[in-house]
């Protein structure tokens, strides 16, 4: 339990979001409340590294309904991280809307986004799944007026699209949830408890093994449709490619990743009631469909924000992998991964927006000679795509190393060995789209440039995120000790 001073930490996480959103709705857009949002993020980034540090010296910490274990102190180390950079490069994007005359939709968007950061919060840190799946479904309501930001026909389709599916996907979680509950009931759980994460874990030897075959079916088809796992993946690229690409940044980093967090913890419980192996083959599944349907729609992308989309479902595949193996080492390399895709699809997603905002389309074959015109922009992208890639000396690069290793470990080499040639198919066609964009002859029909948007300053927190990355690829330090307590929650011995 945490004493009086831990928990003003454990609900600090929910309750600034709402207080920033308040301040917003209440003063509307100011440059002021634009920096308040990045101020907001230090100060989750902040909360998150110090129970981090908590729980890896003393153990877990909890107050009411929320807790704080390893897994949790690991999801608000993105949050926070993820959520720095995209606020940052938010202010610039904020600034650019107010001056085109959009002063109400900076008002909604800074509303909305402090809103959905703080349902992410709730996510991570509730012990009772039942209130998980209300968070993640609060952020599905949230996110559609995110999605729906423009206001224009694409973007009321791409919201509709987004509502439909991701209501579908649940729907399947909710169900999930109920027959956990039934299962929980069954075995002499009583009433609010029956959902509670730490007390299903203690007894989930005793759940009823049909209901647990049932619950981690809907909980993969559930929950994998908010991560971006094919093939319930179809929401992805036109949310990202209608959504403000800050908001874009934050569902790629955030969203997917807090989502996937909810299939390990059902994965946990499903593995002591069943043994590893039914969940191990539904995740093999899900993975080799993710990165075949990532690598055949990248051959051929002609949009560049689409692709970003493409690739985060390669990566949720990737993910969905390591998790397969089950073991410890497995399930700290997909925490890894997933922190090191979130840092990297915020700066790429970040960089998009500038690039969007410079040339006016995201169309590949109209952004030529990037490097050229606009030298720090195609540097900072570049290395996102590096990054991207998972060449070294990025934190992808020892993720994916530590996942196929895992895997091979595991007994999993085929799956492997077939997962990694699809990753050798989606690196060829994001070299060939990347270096398209960065060195190719200018496109003579490529609208005007557009000389506001690329701003050093606006790059900054995106450099920023790419020099996180790379220092978690050449060395852990503390954080290995967060990840080895946090694969230890939810991984196999």
């Amino acid at each position: 339990m945490a004493g009086p001073t831990l928990t003003p930490l454990l609900y600090a996480p929910v309750a600034l979001p709402a207080v920033v959103a308040g301040l917003c709705a209440a003063i509307g857009y100011r440059r002021a409340t634009a920096w308040a949002a990045v101020v907001s993020a230090f100060a989750q980034l902040t909360i998150g590294i110090t129970l981090a540090v908590i729980v890896t010296r003393s153990g877990p910490v909890a107050s009411g309904d929320l807790r704080a274990d390893a897994l949790a102190a690991c999801m608000l180390l993105l949050i926070g991280a993820v959520t720095v950079i995209t606020t940052w490069a938010g202010v610039h994007h904020l600034h650019e809307e107010h001056a085109a005359g959009h002063g109400a939709a900076s008002r909604r968007y800074l509303v909305l986004v402090q809103l959905f950061l703080g349902a992410m919060a709730g996510a991570v840190l509730a012990d009772n799944l039942g209130m998980v799946w209300v968070a993640l479904e609060g952020t599905t309501i949230i996110t559609a007026f995110l999605v729906g930001h423009r206001r224009d026909q694409a973007a009321a389709e791409a919201a509709w699209k987004y509502v439909v599916l991701c209501s579908v996907g649940i729907a399947l979680a909710f169900l999930a949830t109920v027959c956990l509950n039934v299962a929980s009931l069954r075995a002499g759980a009583h009433g609010f408890d029956a959902l509670d994460w730490t007390n299903l874990r203690a007894h989930a030897t005793g759940l009823d093994h049909g209901v647990m075959r049932l619950t981690g079916a809907l909980a993969l088809l559930g929950f994998g449709t908010k991560a971006g796992l094919a093939p319930m993946h179809a929401w992805l690229p036109d949310a990202y490619s209608q959504t403000p690409a800050p908001v874009s940044a934050l569902m790629s980093g955030v969203l997917l990743a807090v989502a996937f967090t909810q299939i390990l913890r059902y994965k946990a419980i499903a593995d002591l009631a069943l043994g590893p192996g039914y969940m191990r083959v539904l995740l093999i599944v899900a993975a080799l469909i993710s990165l075949a349907v990532a690598a055949s729609l990248l051959i051929g992308q002609r949009d560049y924000i689409r692709m970003l989309a493409y690739s985060s479902i390669e990566h949720m595949g990737l993910a969905a992998l390591g998790a397969a193996a089950g073991s410890r080492m497995a399930i700290g390399a997909v925490l890894l991964h997933l922190l090191g895709h979130g840092l990297v699809k915020a700066v790429l997603l970040c960089g998009a927006g500038r690039i969007l905002a410079c040339t006016g389309t995201s169309r590949i074959a109209g952004v030529r000679a990037l490097a050229a015109t606009r030298p720090a922009l195609a540097a900072t992208f570049g290395f996102g795509l590096v990054a991207l890639l998972g060449l070294p000396p990025f934190s992808l690069f020892a993720s994916e190393l530590a996942i196929a290793r895992a895997g091979i470990t595991s007994g999993l080499g085929w799956a492997v060995a077939i997962a990694f040639a699809l990753v050798l198919v989606i690196f060829t066609a994001l070299t060939r789209h990347g270096a398209a964009m960065l060195t190719g002859p200018p496109d003579q029909d490529a609208g005007p440039v557009r000389s506001a948007a690329a701003r050093p300053a606006a790059l900054a927190p995106l450099i920023g995120g790419l020099a996180v990355c790379a220092v978690l690829g050449l060395a852990l330090g503390p954080l290995q000790t967060l990840l080895t307590a946090a694969a230890s929650i939810v991984g196999a011995p």
